[in-house]
């Protein structure tokens, strides 16, 4: 199995409240993994995790409201650091993109509140997609529940009756034919949605 060189989160975000922000904190802290916590101005405070090696994470926190906002941009070498911060990122449901970096190629992850959407493997040769996210059981049911194709079909149906009665009460021939031309468009499109 490849050996995993780097991995680097680029235009991450993650939010929490300040309960789960105390919670982490509180959990941070590993045989492998210290943590200090700076306070800066504007509600803000910078999170730094450190490895017992040296390597560290600067998580910067914004706050907003009620809610903490962190914004990461970072390269990870050490595999205890790096499992702190996937943890975090996937409990807290961060969304961005994950790069995975091994000798000669790199896994590319795409994540969205927690969940991979899409895998690519990106080499010199190119890029190959691995993965890619289907609609979720909640997606589906959305999308099944939705009636807008059967109320555009309503829609277009009333249009056709109305197009119809007003054909009923023209004599002119350039009045017919105008009529006729907007019911085949109607009728063309309704036979599509209903198809």
């Amino acid at each position: 199995m490849a050996q995993r060189l780097a991995t680097e989160y680029v235009k991450a975000t993650l939010q929490m409240t300040e309960f789960q922000m105390k919670q982490f904190l509180l959990t941070a802290d590993t045989c492998f993994i210290s943590h200090r916590v700076k306070i800066l101005g504007g509600g803000e405070q910078e999170i730094v995790l450190e490895e017992a090696g040296g390597e560290e994470v600067h998580l910067s926190f914004q706050q907003r409201g009620s809610i903490y906002v962190c914004t990461l941009s970072c390269r990870i070498v050490n595999p205890h650091l790096n499992n702190a911060i996937r943890k975090l990122f996937v409990t807290y449901k961060g969304t961005g993109t994950v790069n995975r970096i091994y000798q000669g190629l790199t896994m590319v992850y795409v994540y969205e509140n927690g969940s991979v959407r899409r895998i690519s493997e990106v080499t010199p040769l190119g890029s190959k997609l691995v993965y890619q996210h289907r609609h979720s059981l909640a997606e589906m049911l959305r999308l099944y529940k939705s009636d807008a194709v059967e109320q555009e079909i309503e829609s277009l149906r009333v249009n056709i009756d109305r197009l119809l009665d007003q054909r009923n009460g023209v004599c002119r021939n350039e009045e017919i034919q105008e009529i006729d031309r907007s019911l085949a468009e109607v009728t063309r499109k309704l036979f599509e949605l209903e198809a």
